[in-house]
């Protein structure tokens, strides 16, 4: 009898060791960052969230959300590409609201009807639906996408709010998805892993009546490994009011992202990847 009191305790211990938004993304879902290593300071925000993406109770992706600003900073994810359909549903992240909500993303409807949420404490944790209605020249922009993705619930995770910003909409159905679709395709040709990392850099204005900012910049790299003794890598990066995307080096990428945080220099990657 002790012993199966013994179990429960230490189950339960190891589920809340899985908890949606995590203290590190080192300790609970590192497989999503080559070498397991995040990137690292400069680019944390004044109040980030680290989410563990979670959907029917597995993880999917990490993002580094930054709570202030209303946006992720990042979503690292394993580039899996494949046929598939594209969900219509948003969700949004209970936890960002406090750790006694559920540990998986869930409807902004579920949270208000099934747990009695209003949608005023909804929205002071991040930004709800109602921040992207009635946008002109902006639509809600991806950073890791769902068609990166093999399966249904696989994209169905990437259709969190904590993994959209408002985008310039000629940029988000232009460049921007020329290099997700065509370029990418491309470059993973002969990769056995690829591990991506897509970001956003604040900018100076907002929408929804300066509840969520609109990135100055959109930004991706990625790293990916084709054998134990060959790895390479890539980045672009995107004003988020032009219709253009600048193809770089993984190094040349960190050096602007240095000047454009001015946190200190950024490392998006473990230094095994090239950054020429």
């Amino acid at each position: 009898m002790l012993g199966l009191l013994l179990l429960q305790v230490l189950a339960s211990c190891l589920w809340l060791g899985h908890s949606e938004v995590v203290k590190s993304f080192e300790a609970s879902c590192p497989q999503f960052f080559f070498r397991e290593i995040p990137p690292n300071e400069p680019l944390e925000p004044q109040k980030p969230a680290w989410i563990c993406q979670r959907y029917k109770n597995q993880y999917y992706f990490a993002t580094l959300y930054d709570r202030k600003m209303r946006i992720p900073v990042y979503s690292a994810y394993i580039y899996q590409p494949g046929p598939g359909k594209r969900p219509k549903t948003w969700l949004v992240e209970p936890q960002l609201i406090g750790s006694t909500y559920p540990k998986t993303m869930e409807k902004e409807w579920t949270l208000l009807n099934r747990y009695n949420v209003s949608l005023e404490k909804l929205s002071q944790s991040q930004a709800i639906l109602h921040d992207y209605k009635n946008l002109t020249g902006l639509n809600r922009g991806h950073l890791n996408p769902n068609g990166h993705h093999d399966d249904y619930s696989s994209r169905m995770a990437t259709f969190t709010l904590t993994n959209i910003v408002p985008q310039d909409e000629k940029l988000n159905g232009g460049a921007w998805n020329n290099y997700e679709q065509q370029t990418m395709i491309r470059r993973t040709q002969g990769c056995r892993t690829t591990y991506v990392i897509v970001g956003a850099v604040p900018g100076n204005n907002y929408i929804a009546k300066g509840r969520v900012n609109k990135p100055s910049h959109l930004w991706s790299a990625a790293c990916c490994v084709v054998d134990n003794n060959y790895t390479k890598a890539w980045a672009v990066i995107a004003e988020n009011d032009k219709n253009q995307v600048q193809l770089l080096t993984l190094g040349e990428l960190e050096d602007m992202l240095t000047e454009l945080y001015g946190r200190g220099q950024v490392s998006l990657f473990d230094s095994d990847c090239p950054r020429e």
